[in-house]
């Protein structure tokens, strides 16, 4: 009883001077002292526990009163912003607060989103925005990823508890477009997809893809080569050698790997290119005939091809920009920079 007189006492001291969170740490904290004094309960003598209880649970009921008026006092603001009133002209620009430019937000991957959009729309594509959450379906089964399909542990993706999916590639869209348009159809899908993965100065879990898709009559591998070519020259702003390697993506026959020749060393060599003059760029491939029928497109009159690549990479080489996570870091120098 004698310690329970002594924390009254270094409460009431301790209301007036320490602040919220450092009332809730001292006391309330699963190693505070009033926590400490609940578990020396069994030490106080039989007839002294009810009266121990009490007092202890009401110096308890005093710190969270304390602290519930700390919660409900007015928040004073020297300046708030309303984002939804008109603009003034005669509010210094300089001095204005401002979330995005005039031609669209700032930040370096909506910039070069913006680019390469532009690109593929003068190229004659349309443009689709890629949703971030989906079904298994969509995901999985009308890309030719059958249930059970050991491809399925090529991505290892997000579910929620009612079976939703975050997409772990904008190929989530195809199935979408293909059946809902008549050929030809030339389409650009992108959008921030999410995948349950270590990160490193390559690899993030969050990231933006850039998916296409091409269908048409006659369509060939050499179509899909000579397209991703112009844009990666024009986007890359240099001309550039180019391979395929053989890959494998349950959506595409034949699939393939895009590899470029370095733009920074001219195939000599550097730390971009691993020394060996060439970057794996994405993934693409002749769309697979099952991927056409599931859209309710004959692949005995139709084919096409599909790519994916990743706009956070391909911006980091058009801006020589060596670590992926300093594009979400919210590190000022870096956005200032870019």
């Amino acid at each position: 009883m004698k310690n329970l007189e002594d924390l009254q006492k270094e409460i009431s001291k301790d209301l007036d001077k320490l602040d919220i969170q450092e009332l809730k740490k001292k006391y309330l904290a699963q190693d505070g002292l009033i926590r400490k004094a609940f578990s020396e309960i069994s030490n106080v003598s039989k007839e002294d526990k009810a009266e121990y209880g009490k007092e202890l649970n009401n110096l308890k009921n005093e710190i969270e009163k304390k602290i519930s008026s700390y919660d409900s006092s007015p928040v004073t603001e020297t300046k708030r912003i309303d984002p939804t009133a008109p603009f003034d002209t005669n509010t210094d620009p300089d001095k204005r607060p401002r979330v995005l430019d005039l031609d669209g937000s700032s930040h370096l991957l909506m910039k070069e989103l913006r680019i390469l959009t532009d690109i593929f729309l003068s190229m004659g594509f349309d443009i689709v925005e890629s949703r971030q959450i989906d079904d298994d379906y969509h995901m999985f089964e009308s890309l030719n990823f059958p249930k059970g399909h050991p491809a399925r542990d090529m991505y290892d993706t997000f579910w929620t508890e009612d079976g939703l999916i975050l997409p772990a590639h904008t190929s989530t869209m195809q199935n979408r477009i293909l059946s809902s348009t008549e050929p030809p159809i030339r389409t650009v899908i992108p959008g921030r997809c999410f995948r349950n993965e270590s990160t490193d100065s390559g690899h993030e879990h969050t990231f933006f893809q850039c998916e296409g898709v091409y269908v048409d009559k006659g369509i060939s591998i050499s179509n899909m080569i000579a397209t991703i070519k112009e844009f990666l020259e024009t986007y890359l702003e240099t001309k550039l050698k180019v391979k395929i390697q053989p890959a494998y993506f349950p959506f595409t026959e034949p699939d393939a790997e895009f590899t470029i020749s370095c733009p920074f060393c001219n195939q000599k060599g550097c730390s971009t290119c691993g020394y060996t003059g060439w970057i794996e760029l994405m993934g693409c491939g002749m769309i697979h005939p099952n991927v056409l029928k599931f859209a309710g497109i004959n692949p005995e009159i139709y084919s096409g091809f599909a790519w994916g690549f990743g706009l956070d990479r391909l911006a980091m080489i058009r801006n020589n920009i060596p670590e992926i996570r300093e594009l979400r870091a919210g590190n000022i120098k870096f956005l200032r920079k870019y």
